[in-house]
């Protein structure tokens, strides 16, 4: 059985050093075209280091930023607990804690495969204000097209301990997620998100990834040749980038 809660324990450090931003035109969707803003009161679950929740703050909303593991919630704190619409809520997606009807938004960034759907979805018809909607978010990396991108995704395929029973575009797929919006469907958008990374930050890359080994498995070192010996062959200027399509999806339940 999968323990979802603390699995990144030992990758902390590692997410939030190489885990990429989500893209300005994630949130200029939001307030756009779903009335996103300054008094919109957002519950983030699943907001792990803070990645989509920083950007929430940068919209002005309040955030109950939703998280059931310790380290990433005190990670996310020391990045936003100076920010006055930052509160860092001990929970999970199917029992946030959360008072019935009390926020406009329900975000999950990175995070939603790691839920039980049925369980979620009625915890956050419990929490939505009428009307309020749920916007899914995943940084989508791109597995091939560069000599790096496809040498990337073949050190996973060596290297992987779990990959394809976690990695989120092989446990959500349209029917899951017609099944959680239900009967009033859902909006999906799509940008372009680019990171550019050096050697050291290739390896956190990699190191933040639940179904990778971490620096204590037997494997790691052997991993780590494998990323020197891609980088030295695809970077340009000591960079190279990792490409993303942000996928959004965002509906009422």
């Amino acid at each position: 059985m999968v323990d979802t809660v603390k699995r990144f324990d030992n990758r902390v450090e590692s997410y939030v050093r190489s885990r990429p931003h989500y893209p300005y035109a994630v949130l200029a969707c939001l307030v756009e075209e779903y009335g996103l803003g300054p008094i919109s009161i957002v519950a983030d679950v699943g907001a792990g280091t803070g990645l989509l929740t920083r950007l929430l703050l940068i919209a002005g909303c309040t955030v109950q930023a939703v998280e059931p593991n310790e380290r990433m919630r005190l990670a996310a704190a020391a990045l936003l607990g100076g920010h006055p619409g930052y509160h860092s809520v001990a929970g999970t997606a199917e029992a946030t804690s959360l008072p019935a009807r009390s926020v406009d938004f329900v975000t999950a960034g990175q995070a939603f495969h790691w839920f039980d759907p049925p369980t979620a979805r009625q915890e956050f018809q419990r929490i939505l204000r009428p009307g309020g909607r749920v916007a899914l978010v995943w940084n989508a990396r791109r597995e091939q097209g560069s000599p790096f991108l496809d040498g990337y995704q073949a050190i996973i395929a060596r290297f992987g301990l779990d990959y394809t029973q976690v990695d989120h575009a092989r446990v959500v797929d349209a029917t899951t997620l017609a099944g959680f919006f239900g009967a009033a469907g859902y909006r999906e958008h799509a940008f372009v998100n680019l990171q550019a990374l050096d050697l050291l930050a290739v390896i956190d890359r990699l190191s933040s990834t639940s179904y990778m080994p971490a620096p204590d498995h037997p494997t790691y070192p052997a991993m780590v040749a494998a990323i020197e010996t891609l980088f030295a062959a695809a970077a340009q200027h000591d960079r190279v980038i990792m490409e993303y399509d942000a996928k959004l999806y965002v509906g009422r339940l």
